[in-house]
């Protein structure tokens, strides 16, 4: 079979229909297929090179330059990707090749003059299209036609990034390969409002806003570029959170399961917009920094806080908390301020199992580590627990996280009606945490040259 793909690409237009006709050429093994686009600024062509498809340059979107490429390769079927190239255009070319098979892709329900219809879409549905194709077309509707590349089934077959020690949480931002809309600076701008969050950009030199961005991201470590990549699949499986058009991009995240926040930014979105708030996903109609910072705090409040036993840690994640406990900023404020070696950390951690009155958590936040909370001398006929918290040394205000779990724990799992810690008097920050939470000065002590006071907090004055 002999196949002409018609699609192209530029700053205006954007990468997203060369890209997925790229996959769709895939699924034609023993075809020969051409590659029919013009040389529009900002296009991709050479993806289309880098796979060794033929490749023939039009000079403008006339369907005479289409039929002399269907009559030079002896075109079986023609696939249209191309929001230009109407109905009518499709019906001259069924009326000057009668035997010619056409393909249209479609995103926006429009009428077609064809043999095969694809909508990949997510929202796509054959019944929208009754009466805008011939009875004899065949619909390809739904997300078991998705066009995906190899990268993304084998991606996904992986678990998900969890790295012991992650400083941050990903965000990946994908507003299209030509960025039309000139948003990502501004998005940019909207997540270096919260602490931990490094940003992963991916765009092409299809982007007319290359060299502002790149300008923009130059000085700051927690934003990485990503050009003209081929990590896509990696990059979404190893992130806690995308910012996307509700494009075909967003087929992708779905398929990986990444939670995203849509931003509209083309009328050729608005049916999976509309998709996307019928479904009740997190969309925004257009950029604003206020409802996308909004967005962002409802998602990282939501995100789920677990807390694992230290005996059913594994070793990896035992060695990570000692190297936190050992770190010059966490010991300084502990009591014993010796530096504890790996034998009597672990040993120590699996003396817990037959203990009682003695219980430590590691604490996350999704697929990040928050800190270490534990209950000491816990007197369960009293109705009293001591504890102390810290947190993972190269994150920063997760203090509120490990409080927060440190009351709900003891007061609704354990059953204590107080909780008692003991800090430096000098550390200034633990004590104004406690404050904020309504703890109380109870005593004071003097040990090792340094003040130590306690402080509680009562179940009914919390």
């Amino acid at each position: 079979m002999n196949i002409l793909i018609r699609a192209d690409s530029s700053s205006s237009i954007g990468t997203g229909h060369i890209m997925r006709d790229l996959v769709l050429a895939e699924q034609f093994k023993d075809a020969n297929i051409v590659f029919a686009t013009q040389d529009l600024p900002g296009n991709i062509n050479q993806k289309i090179e880098e796979k060794d498809y033929t490749i023939e340059i039009l000079n403008s979107n006339d369907i005479q330059e289409v039929n002399k490429l269907i009559e030079k390769y002896n075109i079986d079927m023609i696939v249209i990707d191309h929001y230009g190239i109407d109905e009518k255009y499709e019906k001259q070319l069924k009326v000057e090749h009668t035997a010619l098979k056409i393909m249209s892709l479609d995103d926006t329900y429009e009428k077609h003059h064809c043999d095969i219809l694809l909508n990949i879409n997510l929202y796509a549905n054959n019944t929208q299209y009754k009466d805008l194709v011939p009875d004899y077309c065949e619909l390809r509707c739904g997300t078991k036609y998705m066009l995906l590349r190899d990268e993304f089934v084998i991606e996904k077959q992986k678990y998900r990034q969890n790295k012991n020690e992650k400083k941050n949480l990903n965000v990946f931002i994908a507003m299209g390969g030509a960025d039309h809309s000139n948003v990502n600076i501004e998005i940019l701008k909207v997540l270096e409002l919260f602490p931990n969050i490094h940003a992963n950009v991916v765009t092409t030199t299809a982007n007319q806003h290359f060299n502002e961005l790149q300008e923009y991201v130059a000085d700051k470590n927690n934003i990485t570029l990503h050009i003209n990549t081929n990590q896509i699949a990696v990059l979404m499986n190893n992130a806690d959170l995308a910012i996307v058009t509700p494009s075909v991009t967003l087929n992708e995240i779905v398929y990986m399961n990444t939670p995203f926040i849509a931003i509209k930014t083309a009328s050729n979105q608005d049916e999976m917009y509309r998709y996307l708030v019928n479904n009740s996903y997190t969309v925004l109609h257009k950029f604003n920094e206020i409802d996308l910072r909004n967005k962002v705090e409802n998602f990282l409040e939501s995100t789920p806080i677990e807390l694992i036993n230290f005996v059913d840690l594994t070793v990896d994640d035992k060695k990570m908390i000692l190297r936190w406990r050992n770190h010059p900023n966490i010991r300084k404020w502990m009591f014993t301020q010796e530096t504890i070696n790996l034998v009597d950390h672990l040993n120590y951690i699996d003396s817990l199992n037959s203990r009682e009155d003695r219980v430590y958590f590691l604490v996350k936040k999704g697929s990040q580590t928050i800190g270490v909370i534990d209950f000491t001398n816990i007197d369960h006929e009293n109705k009293k627990a001591e504890f102390g918290i810290y947190g993972n040394p190269e994150l920063r205000r997760v203090g509120r996280i490990l409080m927060e779990n440190i009351i709900d724990y003891g007061f609704n799992v354990l059953k204590v009606e107080t909780l008692v810690s003991e800090v430096f008097k000098d550390n200034i920050s633990a004590i104004k945490l406690y404050k904020r939470y309504n703890f109380k000065y109870i005593a004071t002590k003097y040990i090792n040259g340094r003040d130590i006071i306690q402080m509680e907090l009562k179940n009914e004055n919390r």
